[in-house]
Order: C-alpha cells, then structure tokens, then sequence
C-alpha cells in the first residue's frame, strides 16, 4: 500500500487516539510492528497552536516516516491553514478527521458531524489539498447514523477531490462504539473506489484482522483501542498475515520492559509531573490482565514522581515474574 509516495508496510495502521497516540506511543507502535502511526487530533484554530499540549502534540523530532498528523475543524480556511502549519512542522502526511464522535466535536460540527453536509465536506477536502504539497488522506465513519449511512458518497468526495487513502470506522456516529463495527459498507466503499481503503472497527486479533481484510477486500487495517497496553499487536498479525502462524502472548518479562521504557520516554517528553500523570492509564491497559492487577493501580497511581511510579511498576512486575 502506498500514500502518495509513501510506502505503508507492513498494511498495520495505528489510529489517531486523542490523549493516546502521542509520539512515546507512535514510536513505540512503530517499533512494535505498525507501517504507520497517524498523531493525535491538532485542533485547525491556530489559536490554540501555542498551548503546551498542541507544542508536545506537533514535535515529530527523531520520529520514523512516513509523519502523519492529524488535523481537525470546520472551516476550510482553517483547516487548509492548519495543514500547512504542520507540513511546516514536520508533517509528511496530513489527515483530516471526519469520524471521531465525541460529544465535544460533534458539537461544533467537526469530526463525524461533518458527514451531514456534503457541499463542506467538499470545500474542506478541495481546501486542504490544495493548501500542501504533501498526500492528505481522509478519516471517516460509515455515516452519521444507521439510517443515513453515506459513506460511499463522501467516499466519492474524497477521491474527486485529490485525497489520497480513505479510512473507515465500520460505525456511524451514533453508534459511538456499541454494537459491533459492520464491514459490508467498508467492502462496499472499497469496491467503488481507485484509492486505498482502510478498514478500522474491532480489530483486536490476528484472526481478526485476516478476517477484515479479506472480507472487505481493503488495502490496509487501522487498529486502535485493541494496541492500548499491547502495542505488540501490530508485530503479532503481521507475522499471522505472513506465515498464518500465530505468536504466543508475550511472557511478563517483555511486557514490563516494553512498559518501563515507554514510561521513561513519557517521563522524558513530558517532564516529571505531567509525565507521571499521562502514564497512569497506559499502566492501567497493560496491567489490566495480569494478576492483583487493582492492587497495583490503586498503589502506582498514588505516586507522584518519576522514580516512586517506576519503582512500584518494577516491584509489582519483578513479583508476576517470579
């Protein structure tokens, strides 16, 4: 699968998650496995482009290619701003949000609330090509709601207008994430199109994600949810999609190692204070099937410096191993 002239291999997406896809985890991912791992929403008010946040947000330095970030917004003036802002800033992939269905964005009819209004979808996307030079690509829901699923006229949208890869979440809006993610409207879309398809909704597996792309016939998965604590999930269906042989679950060992490096990268990018408080949900996902597991949360997420929140992590894993 290429973007543009970026090769995508292994066909493993890592999805934009808000609080989650920062660069610890992208590099992290891309070191587990993931051909691409697409950066947490940058909000298209340039307003905002100074914070704290979106300055960790935009830092690409010594991150693998192809960079892809993403952006979001409702005005094509904005978002055609915002894509050259981050080209600017390192970006070599810019995607556009149009399937998150959170509240918040949904509100100000950004994200998947834009897949109601055609004629914008249509001068976002013609604006924001236009704006870089580099691919922009294109993320998507089925719909906004199970009785108005347009995603193959949106598709159509984004193909007309120069974008360069379509991701789909097998959900509409209003499903959030219930129920199960639907793949015949993702089949559907690939089908109709010339540009890479990406399938995202409920890839969990190796089995899975075989599953997926067959089925829909899509040029690659995204992953999102399911690599939370377990960013060794790209490595594993790649080796299943290769040899149709599937890894055993990772021994404790490698698991606190992957943790206790990811930990000291976010106390490292982060500085101490937030650092320590953005770890306590990755400590919570890759605990969560071990033994004595809210004991450990309760203990580690009452401490407050770098050291004491390693030091427990390493007590609580050195006693599953032994």
């Amino acid at each position: 699968m290429h973007i543009g002239p970026h090769a995508i291999s292994p066909n493993l997406i890592l999805a934009p998650m808000a609080g989650v896809t920062d660069k610890p985890f992208r590099m992290l991912c891309k070191k587990m496995g993931a051909g691409l791992c697409v950066s947490e929403m940058t909000i298209s008010d340039s307003r905002f482009w100074r914070t704290n946040k979106s300055v960790h947000r935009m830092d690409h330095s010594d991150e693998p290619s192809p960079i892809s970030v993403q952006i979001a917004g409702t005005d094509p003036a904005q978002l055609a701003e915002a894509a050259r802002f981050n080209v600017d800033h390192g970006a070599q992939i810019i995607d556009i949000n149009m399937g998150c269905p959170a509240k918040k964005v949904c509100n100000v009819l950004a994200g998947s609330a834009l897949m109601r209004d055609e004629k914008l979808v249509a001068a976002i996307l013609s604006a924001t090509v236009n704006a870089v030079d580099v691919p922009v690509t294109l993320k998507i829901r089925t719909g906004w709601s199970p009785e108005s699923r347009n995603a193959l006229a949106i598709a159509r949208i984004a193909e007309d207008c120069g974008i360069q890869s379509l991701a789909i979440h097998g959900r509409t809006r209003q499903d959030f994430y219930t129920g199960l993610a639907e793949y015949d409207t993702i089949a559907e879309v690939k089908q109709a199109l010339r540009i890479p398809v990406v399938a995202n909704g409920d890839i969990t597996d190796p089995l899975k994600a075989k599953f997926v792309l067959e089925y829909t016939k899509a040029d690659a998965v995204m992953i999102g949810r399911a690599a939370q604590g377990r960013p060794w999930i790209f490595r594993h269906i790649h080796h299943y999609l290769e040899t149709g042989e599937l890894l055993s679950e990772p021994p404790v060992a490698f698991i606190a190692e992957t943790l206790l490096g990811h930990l000291r990268h976010l106390h490292e990018f982060y500085g101490e204070l937030q650092g320590v408080r953005i770890a306590r949900k990755h400590l919570g996902w890759y605990s969560a099937e071990q033994d004595n597991a809210a004991e450990f949360r309760a203990r580690v997420n009452k401490a407050e410096t770098a050291h004491e929140q390693m030091a427990i992590t390493e007590d609580y894993f050195s006693g599953l191993v032994a």
